[in-house]
């Protein structure tokens, strides 16, 4: 999945108030189709009455339900109590809550915050009604507009503004795509999301990525990954196929958690395109940690260093980034079973490889991405066992 983004201009003010407001609702019923789920409300239910009361269409509510859910999920996904979320953003909610705050400041912070809590509209994509059916792109005058369904048959027009940033841009590929379902009837389908932000209207387009076959796979060895407290850094791991160790390197982390957040995107996208460089020019695999099948608070093995550091920073945001770029070079990602990779590698390999114990961690994942059932040797887990019995007398 990709996501694509262009800003929409209206023909008039009364065009731009009528999709703001009709942004406005989508959003309240989002917020409130929120609430009612976390009270155990079913969406049959809800779906009898939210239409009219919000007086939206019956896809825009089954929209608002769908991300409503999502929200839910992630929020589970990451240890989140989903009843402590304030929409339109926490960080904002609290400094507008200090007294001191007033005058322009105050304002702008106000507006910011109106604009993520309000300024929201989703329709998923749809290839039997040409793509999208509440938000659908048309050319008109060869010119390529957005059409906004705003309910009872009206629609509003807005002219969608996006220029090729760069030779291999998405949005050329997009724009072939539209074209054909046009010219032959090609439909596919692309979800839409609207946001505002400065008073400006955006729109989010996301479709499904066309990917190359996997040519690079764990039959020539595997690269595993570790991330690492003291020093801050990944581990790379370099196993051959029948699973020695061949070689290892580190890539340093500690910039991430000194920049913000739009800045900490970037160096992780440039940290996933060194790995996947790296994996190309070895023509090995890539292993890594499986984190949905972790909770959060037992990621880092008991580690304290390593959880407070996660705290600060998304380390499977960076998994995701190089999962998203393997799959576009068509490199073999394996996901493993993270449970106690650090600690079979601290106890099992350090000693034998005479490595450091972030280096065993990242080989015992390369080891699980090629097969091998990496577990604690049976007097390690013993020992612990007992060990654990007299810590909680």
């Amino acid at each position: 999945m990709i996501t694509l983004q262009c800003q929409l201009e209206f023909q008039n003010t009364q065009d731009k108030k009528a999709v703001l407001d009709l942004m406005c609702r989508f959003s309240s019923a989002m917020r409130y189709v929120y609430k009612r789920l976390l009270e155990g409300e079913k969406r049959k239910d809800l779906k009898k009455y939210l239409s009219k009361l919000f007086n939206i269409n019956t896809r825009y509510l089954d929209d608002a339900v769908f991300l409503a859910n999502s929200i839910i999920a992630s929020c589970k996904e990451r240890g989140q109590n989903p009843k402590k979320l304030i929409f339109g953003s926490r960080k904002l909610f609290e400094q507008l809550k200090r007294n001191h705050l007033t005058g322009k400041r105050r304002k702008q912070l106000k507006t910011k915050w109106k604009e993520n809590r309000q300024g929201n509209l989703y329709s998923r994509g749809d290839k039997s009604k040409q793509g999208n059916l509440n938000l659908r792109f048309e050319w008109i005058d060869n010119q390529l507009s957005l059409r906004i369904n705003t309910g009872n048959k009206q629609y509003i027009y807005a002219k969608v503004i996006r220029g090729v940033k760069r030779k291999n841009d998405k949005w050329i590929e997009f724009m072939f795509m539209l074209e054909n379902a046009y010219k032959y009837g090609a439909w596919f389908p692309y979800s839409v999301r609207l946001k505002v932000k400065n008073g400006n209207v955006y729109a989010f387009i996301s479709i499904e990525e066309k990917l190359p076959p996997i040519t690079i796979k764990k039959d020539n060895g595997i690269i595993g990954i570790d991330v690492n407290a003291y020093p801050f850094h990944l581990a790379l791991a370099f196993t051959s196929k029948d699973g020695n160790l061949e070689k290892y390197q580190s890539i340093s982390l500690n910039e991430l958690l000194e920049v913000n957040s739009e800045k900490r995107q970037y160096l992780e996208w440039q940290i996933a395109h060194k790995i996947i460089k790296i994996a190309k020019e070895e023509s090995k695999a890539i292993a890594i940690e499986n984190l949905e099948k972790l909770p959060k608070g037992k990621r880092g093995d008991g580690f304290v260093k390593l959880r407070i550091r996660l705290q600060k920073w998304s380390y499977k945001r960076l998994l995701s980034k190089i999962e998203i770029l393997a799959k576009r070079n068509g490199i073999e990602l394996v996901k493993v079973n993270p449970a106690y990779t650090s600690l079979i590698g601290k106890l099992k390999y350090s000693p034998q490889y005479n490595i450091d114990k972030d280096i065993a961690g990242a080989y015992v994942i390369a080891r699980r991405g090629l097969g091998y059932k990496e577990k604690l040797p049976k007097n390690y887990k013993e020992l612990l066992m007992i060990l654990t019995f007299y810590h909680t007398q």
